[in-house]
């Protein structure tokens, strides 16, 4: 990599499409005046967002730093962070950040970050890293230089994260991974933010529809009245967990969303189920908050549409807040049911990109279909 003049550093933040390129946009608005104020010397920082998916057909750590190396030296960047939404792994363990002080780079995970504050630790890696690495550059040291603090957002007294052993031909030079079931929760929550659930939610619309089609014509027949006056608590827990189920088992599969893994290694294994696990809660957050919608809409629509009397002289129950409460909830239930199988006709992207794998296809597919075409800066 070239040596800044005028004291100005370029530094790039390469960043797969969706979730990356998001945060490495934020955190670049403010970023070249925090690092002039904590560098100090009158150093000046040229940031440059590019958005690419750089880790296509590919999750092998040594691999993507290469790649991130050549894609610097080709652009004359002083340094180049990456940052991914994939859980990288290495000798069965999960890598926060790869670093090489050498070549001024950095290979950021952001589910090693968890799932809470992921855009302040975001930030804050970044800012460690660039500092770290400009650092090293100044001093001319190949490799970590002897006053070099661990990174704050990464090894820390109560972070799982510490650093880990890097091999021999590796470009990186230093390396934190994450270990334990502390570790494990944190990346998985990290990978579930990274899918942003929410974004689930919009892409269920004809599921929605059909829900509420259901629901609302539900609310108007006296026999589910009956019904929902009859059932206990326990039985409506059950209806509830097995509509929402429902719609998960159909959303995995319709969607095509499990993920099987080719290889046969336990490394393979073990990413396999950290994507399905994902994966599950993922779209299970989407449900409940479809089904938790459902409901409030159907006691929206009861409290407008039913009349006292009517459902006194069909039910013989008088129609007080309770049975309010506990007709939304039966009918939230059946109509989730009917969304399960409104799903079917959804072609949303939103959904397919519920899961680690699927969208490590789009990445595939769009890098093939750039060829020579310039990346997103």
């Amino acid at each position: 990599m070239r040596v800044s003049s005028q004291g100005v550093t370029v530094v790039a933040l390469l960043a797969d499409p969706d979730a990356p390129t998001d945060i490495a946009q934020r955190v670049a608005r403010i970023l070249p005046d925090r690092l002039a104020e904590k560098a100090g010397q009158g150093r000046r920082f040229d940031i440059k967002v590019v958005s690419e998916p750089f880790t296509s057909g590919t999750e092998d750590p040594p691999t993507l730093m290469r790649r991130i190396m050549d894609r610097g030296s080709a652009e004359n960047w002083d340094i180049v962070v990456a940052l991914t939404d994939l859980p990288l792994h290495s000798h069965g363990r999960k890598i926060a950040v790869d670093l090489s002080h050498e070549h001024g780079l950095a290979l950021l995970s952001l589910p090693s970050l968890g799932g809470l504050r992921l855009q302040t630790r975001a930030r804050r890696a970044v800012e460690e890293a660039v500092l770290g690495l400009a650092g090293s550059q100044d001093t001319g040291a190949e490799g970590l230089p002897p006053s070099q603090p661990p990174l704050g957002p990464f090894a820390g007294r109560l972070a799982p994260i510490h650093p880990g052993p890097v091999g021999e031909e590796e470009t990186a030079d230093l390396r934190y991974v994450v270990s334990g079931p502390r570790g494990y929760l944190r990346v998985l929550f990290g990978m579930v933010r990274a899918n942003r659930p929410w974004r689930l939610v919009s892409g269920l619309s004809k599921a929605l529809a059909a829900a509420l089609a259901t629901g609302a014509i539900a609310t108007l027949d006296s026999t589910t009245w009956s019904l929902s006056g009859a059932l206990s608590a326990p039985r409506l827990v059950i209806a509830m967990v097995g509509s929402v189920g429902l719609m998960i088992g159909w959303l995995i599969v319709d969607g095509e969303l499990w993920h099987r893994s080719t290889e046969g290694s336990p490394e393979a294994r073990q990413r396999a189920r950290l994507y399905n696990t994902s994966t599950v809660l993922t779209v299970g957050i989407g449900a409940l908050v479809c089904y938790v919608g459902l409901m409030v809409i159907n006691l929206v629509w009861a409290l407008f549409i039913l009349n006292d009397r009517v459902f006194a002289s069909m039910t013989g129950t008088p129609l007080h807040a309770t049975e309010y409460l506990t007709l939304s909830w039966f009918v939230a239930s059946v109509a989730t049911v009917a969304g399960a199988l409104g799903s079917g006709l959804e072609s949303d992207e939103a959904i397919r990109a519920a899961a680690y794998s699927t969208r490590e296809k789009e990445r595939r597919h769009m890098l093939q279909g750039d060829h020579g075409d310039q990346p997103v800066t």
